[in-house]
C-alpha cells in the first residue's frame, strides 16, 4: 500500500428478496418525510405498493418526477415543497439519478440560497437533512456513497455533487425483473467502468485493491450473458446490484490513484447531447484507453491477463487485443462504441474542447488530460 488514507462508509445495506417491508422499522417514527421518486415506473413494478404498505402510519409527503440526469431545476421544486412542508427525513425510491437529486435536495433545504451554488460551490453545504433510499436500478453506486451527479438544463451544464451519504439502502434484487434490457446494459457499463477508473492508473501500488477490482470486473463478465438473457434470474441479477454498489463505496478506492478522466469526458457528452450516461462511457473509455496506453501500459497488461485472460503475444498486441475486447465486451451488451452511431460528431468534440480549455481543466491520474487531449480521445471515438 503505497498511499495513506482515511476511509469511513456509514451507509447500512439491506439486501435481498422482500426487504422493502423493512422500511416500516428503519425510517424514523417522528419524523416529517418527503418521499422522492422518478417518472412514475415504480407504479408499474410493484415498489410504489411495497413502499406504501411500509409507510402506513409515517407522517410524509411525496415529490415525483426527477429525471435521468437529474436537473437543479427540477429539484428546486422539490426543495420549494420540503421546506413549505418543513420535512425532516428523506426518502429516494428510484435509481441512481432520483437518490442523486435526493442528495442535493438534503442538502439545499436547510440552505437559504440557490441549489446550483450548492453544486458550484459544496463548501457551502451546512446542515444537511437525514436520507435513506430504496434501489431500483444498479448502476451508479449512490446508494452507498456521497456523491451525485446534477445538471443544469439551461446551461447545458453537469457536474459531480458530493454531500453526505444515505443513513440506510434497501436492495431487493427481484425489482430490477422488469427494467428495460437498454438501462440494464448500461448500468453494466457504468459499474464496469467505475471500478475501471479506480483500477487503469498506477500500478503496484495495493495488490489486494487489484484482486478486488479484477474480481467485479471479471464477475460482471460472467454476469453480463446472463442477465442479459434472462432479467428474471435472481442470483445474477442480485450479484449485478451488488456489484453496482461495491464499485463505487470508496471500498475498490483504499490507497490507490483514480482516474475518472472518462466519466468527466462523458458528462460533457451527456449534458450536449442527452445521451444515458453509462452509454457515453462505453464509449470514451475505449478513446482514453487507445490515447493513454503508453502511460496507462502496466495496467492495461495487467487488466488484459487477469480480466480476460489475454497472455499471448507481444506485449503491443496484447494491449491492442485487450482494448478490442472491453470494446466487444460493451458490443455484447448492446451498447454503441463509436460517437457517430449516435449521430454525434466533430461540432460536439470542439464544444467539450473550447469548456474544458475555458475552465482549465486537467483529468486523469496525472492531470494531463486537458481541451487538448480530450479532442484526441473523442476524435478515437469518432
Amino acid at each position: 500500500m503505497k498511499t495513506n488514507f482515511t476511509f469511513q462508509n456509514p451507509t447500512k445495506l439491506i439486501f435481498g428478496k422482500g426487504t422493502i417491508a423493512n422500511l416500516a422499522q428503519e425510517l424514523p417514527k417522528d419524523e416529517k418525510i418527503l418521499v422522492t421518486y422518478g417518472g412514475g415506473s415504480v407504479k408499474q413494478n410493484g415498489v410504489y405498493k411495497q413502499v406504501l404498505q411500509a409507510l402506513q402510519g409515517f407522517n410524509y409527503i411525496e415529490f415525483w418526477g426527477i429525471e435521468p440526469n437529474p436537473t437543479v431545476e427540477t429539484l428546486r421544486k422539490a426543495i420549494a415543497l420540503g421546506k413549505q412542508e418543513k420535512v425532516t427525513y428523506i426518502l429516494a425510491v428510484g435509481g441512481g439519478s432520483v437518490i442523486d437529486g435526493t442528495k442535493l435536495i438534503s442538502s439545499a433545504i436547510p440552505y437559504d440560497g440557490d441549489a446550483w451554488e450548492l453544486v458550484l460551490k459544496p463548501a457551502k453545504i451546512g446542515k444537511m437533512l437525514p436520507f435513506a433510499s430504496v434501489l431500483t436500478l444498479p448502476a451508479t453506486g449512490s446508494e452507498m456513497n456521497c456523491g451525485a451527479v446534477i445538471s443544469n438544463a439551461e446551461k447545458q451544464e453537469k457536474y459531480a455533487f458530493y454531500s453526505s451519504f444515505p443513513q440506510f439502502s434497501v436492495l431487493d434484487p427481484l425489482v430490477t425483473f422488469s427494467l428495460p434490457d437498454f438501462q440494464i446494459a448500461c448500468g453494466i457499463a457504468d459499474t464496469f467502468i467505475h471500478v475501471l477508473e479506480q483500477y487503469l492508473t498506477v500500478p503496484d501500488e495495493s495488490p489486494l485493491m487489484d484482486r478486488w477490482s479484477e474480481g467485479i470486473m471479471q464477475t460482471l463478465i460472467e454476469l453480463a450473458p446472463k442477465v442479459t438473457a434472462d432479467k428474471t434470474n435472481y442470483e445474477a441479477m442480485a450479484e449485478f446490484m451488488l456489484c453496482a454498489t461495491m464499485a463505487l463505496n470508496g471500498f475498490t478506492a483504499m490507497g490507490v490513484t483514480e482516474d475518472w478522466a472518462t466519466h468527466l469526458i462523458g458528462h460533457e457528452i451527456t449534458a450536449l447531447q442527452d445521451i444515458t450516461h453509462g452509454q457515453t462511457l462505453a464509449i470514451v473509455l475505449i478513446g482514453v484507453m487507445k490515447v493513454l496506453r503508453k502511460q496507462k501500459r502496466a495496467k492495461l497488461l495487467q487488466f488484459g491477463a487477469r480480466v480476460f485472460h489475454i497472455v499471448e503475444g507481444t506485449e503491443e498486441q496484447r494491449i491492442d487485443t485487450t482494448i478490442v475486447a472491453t470494446e466487444q465486451f460493451f458490443r455484447s451488451i448492446g451498447l454503441a462504441t463509436k460517437l457517430h452511431e449516435l449521430n454525434i460528431g466533430a461540432e460536439t468534440i470542439q464544444a467539450i474542447k473550447d469548456r474544458f480549455l475555458k475552465r482549465g481543466t486537467h483529468l486523469g491520474e496525472c492531470g494531463n488530460v486537458d481541451g487538448m487531449l480530450t479532442e484526441e480521445i473523442l476524435n478515437e471515438c469518432l
